[in-house]
């Protein structure tokens, strides 16, 4: 494939490339705005926000950990296309919850004993809906399109997933003191990605209905070692978690890093994290062009690197910051700081080779095994992605705790992209 823009215009992935959308979309527009105004508008101690923002990240990727096995299970044994509907027709509901949690707040109504646990309720719940969604949106995948066509289609799902985040992120900030105006809107967008859901074709099971293991815990277990003793696999999965580990400790450090650290309100904050989803999009698409549709990771290594590199400079540009005075400073005037170039091009570069790293992985994840196995094989992957992101924020929370503050967390970042690339480069040793 030479391009992946075409399946645009096809009934087969346009349907679910708009319900993906959406979603992430509206899982970041809920999340940010609910994260933005807390970290401006309740708390204002450094330590307490870091630790704010590490708690809903855990909090959404918990049900991740305990749940994708029965996710993996129900989505190759059922019709994928009515299990998005009905998963969708979830969310409408639990946006009621998270609204009715940010208009308590708005008013300053009950904020501690009542709307943030309903924020945080609303927020863990679409951590569910996120957990039976996920192995979905790739399983169909190999069952829909061409083979040529997975890793270019693979490509567009994660390149439309970080422009959903960006919107969603850019609208947040937007709103972030509006949380009447958020409330309204996390609803209706719930409401049109429910009717885009409906639009998507039938995709039956791939091999008759296999028997439940409802036991959470085992059920895991056992589909992680069914997965993970295959050495190709093992090698993607790790890669996989460790680039995940890295992206959760930094979308916990960036609202710290931006109040305390560079001294600027909200809206920078914001753009902190439409920047780090334009990178990433942006190297979604290119990796398919440098690989001409061939699923491969012989440039996962190189991409990490290059990450690590870019994180450095993250790290030197944010110690050589000047605050510009006790007021937190605007988007406008974050933009004339005569470093601001520097930083944006460190968190571009973080993005675009992160996204370089990836995507090839979740395609390699999806090709190599029956269409049978598909959902199981990313459900398994998922589980060991959702431990390590909480093991990631649980280190966020940790070196907090000790004094270590956001600038000093950007160097275990960059130690950690050196593991990610060993792993890629024995990846790309043992499959290319």
């Amino acid at each position: 494939m030479t391009g992946a823009f075409h399946l645009l215009g096809t009934r087969r992935f346009l349907p679910l490339f708009a319900t993906q959308m959406l979603g992430a979309f509206n899982d970041n527009l809920f999340k940010n705005a609910m994260v933005l105004f807390v970290v401006y508008g309740v708390y204002n101690n450094e330590q307490a926000e870091t630790w704010f923002s590490a708690i809903t990240t855990g909090v959404f990727i918990l049900p991740f950990f305990l749940l994708s096995a029965l996710s993996g299970q129900l989505a190759d044994a059922a019709d994928k296309a009515r299990l998005i509907r009905i998963i969708k027709a979830c969310e409408i509901g639990i946006m009621l919850v998270g609204a009715v949690g940010l208009l308590l707040a708005w008013k300053g109504l009950l904020v501690g004993s009542i709307a943030m646990p309903l924020m945080l309720l609303a927020l863990f719940a679409m951590g569910v809906h996120s957990t039976f969604f996920g192995p979905i949106k790739y399983a169909i995948l190999p069952q829909q399109l061409d083979p040529d066509e997975v890793l270019g289609g693979t490509g567009l799902v994660e390149a439309g997933t970080y422009i959903a985040i960006l919107l969603g992120t850019i609208l947040a900030g937007t709103l972030a003191t509006k949380p009447d105006l958020a409330a309204a809107a996390v609803i209706g967008f719930a409401v049109l990605g429910f009717l885009a859901g409906r639009q998507v074709p039938p995709a039956p099971p791939a091999a008759e209905r296999i028997p439940f293991n409802w036991h959470i815990i085992r059920a895991s277990v056992h589909l992680v070692s069914a997965t993970m003793h295959i050495p190709r696999l093992f090698l993607a999965i790790c890669s996989i978690s460790f680039f995940w580990t890295i992206g959760a400790v930094l979308i916990i450090i960036f609202p710290p890093l931006v109040k305390n650290v560079l001294g600027a309100d909200e809206q920078v904050a914001s753009l902190f994290i439409a920047i780090f989803s334009i990178g990433i999009a942006i190297g979604s698409v290119l990796i398919n062009r440098l690989l001409k549709s061939q699923v491969s990771a012989r440039f996962a290594p190189a991409s990490v690197l290059g990450m690590a590199v870019f994180v450095l400079l993250l790290h030197f540009v944010s110690l050589a910051w000047s605050k510009s005075g006790a007021d937190l400073t605007t988007l406008g005037n974050f933009i004339l700081h005569p470093m601001a170039g520097l930083m944006i091009v460190a968190l571009l570069g973080v993005a675009i080779t992160g996204g370089k790293f990836v995507v090839p992985l979740y395609a390699f994840l999806t090709t190599t095994v029956p269409k049978t196995q598909t959902a199981r094989t990313v459900a398994a992957n998922n589980i060991v992605n959702s431990g390590a992101m909480v093991i990631g924020s649980l280190m966020a929370f940790a070196l907090s705790s000790v004094g270590v503050g956001p600038v000093g967390q950007l160097l275990l970042v960059a130690a950690m992209c050196i593991v990610s690339a060993w792993l890629g480069w024995k990846l790309h040793l043992a499959c290319d």
